[in-house]
């Protein structure tokens, strides 16, 4: 991994071993949001296959995924709820399965595959001492994204692994990024390089298939922040203060009043 300051990331006991996964809800996900993980990583973990209701779309995915030059690559194929984002954009609601979902057949697909996750990702987690993945707002707020998240700290109480997440988010997700920011979730950061060679070249594959699903003029930030959630409460951070990366800023030729870095609000005193 390449990193630039910061204090790196604490390992688990003596008892565990050393693995790291990047665990992610979609593949392409892995580069946006984690490509400074990759490189050291020794298992990959995608958790959702077939696009909900989009069966050419679902072939393209298998066949990019299956050219992947990726390290022990994990591939779950759970069918996706179609909730991405079926979502009070304005007024989100956290629930123990990640999101309120406002439509009701998404809603009663998107909780049956909470347990469904959990369950597949506990043996593909069993031996790791850190754990990259999707931070709590999902980004750019899918859903799904969200899920995968709330998936993976459920386990770390069981596993005993240390979670890690980066700093990116999005208009639509701001409500919720601001509503989360005053629970204390980190306990450590680290300013790294994203990995844009290996991004690029997996990009390639994944345009090569038709499987690409974020814009072309996605630009990699220069730095990008990971934060770091121990098992331990005690000691943890809000977010409240921290800069994120607004992924509509983060393009070639971004919309002019939107910037590729922004604070969120400091808690109030």
């Amino acid at each position: 991994m390449r990193h630039d300051g910061g204090t790196g990331p604490q390992r688990a006991s003596d008892q565990r071993t050393t693995g790291r996964a990047v665990v992610v809800a979609h593949p392409d996900d892995e580069i946006l949001w984690l490509s400074s993980a990759l490189a050291d990583a020794d298992r990959v973990v995608f958790c959702f296959g077939d696009p909900f209701g989009r069966p050419a779309k679902a072939a393209a995915r298998r066949r990019a995924v299956a050219a992947l030059a990726l390290p022990g690559l994990i591939d779950l194929r759970i069918p996706e709820s179609g909730a991405g984002f079926a979502v009070d954009r304005a007024r989100p609601e956290a629930t123990p399965q990640g999101l309120q979902i406002t439509d009701p057949a998404a809603r009663a697909r998107y909780e049956a595959n909470f347990p469904r996750l959990v369950a597949a990702l506990r043996p593909a987690l069993a031996e790791c001492a850190e754990v990259y993945t999707h931070n709590p707002w999902g980004e750019y707020g899918h859903a799904e994204h969200v899920q995968v998240h709330r998936a993976v700290t459920a386990l770390q109480a069981e596993l005993g692994f240390r979670v890690w997440f980066s700093n990116y988010v999005d208009t639509k997700s701001w409500p919720l990024a601001t509503r989360l920011a005053g629970a204390p979730c980190w306990t450590e950061r680290r300013r790294v390089r994203p990995d844009v060679a290996l991004a690029r070249g997996l990009m390639k594959t994944y345009r090569r298939h038709g499987a690409w699903t974020w814009t072309p003029f996605h630009r990699w930030p220069a730095q990008e922040t990971l934060y770091g959630q121990a098992l331990e409460v005690e000691g943890r951070h809000p977010m409240a203060g921290e800069e994120m990366l607004d992924v509509a800023g983060l393009r070639w030729w971004p919309p002019p009043w939107r910037r590729a870095r922004r604070r969120l609000a400091p808690l109030s005193v």
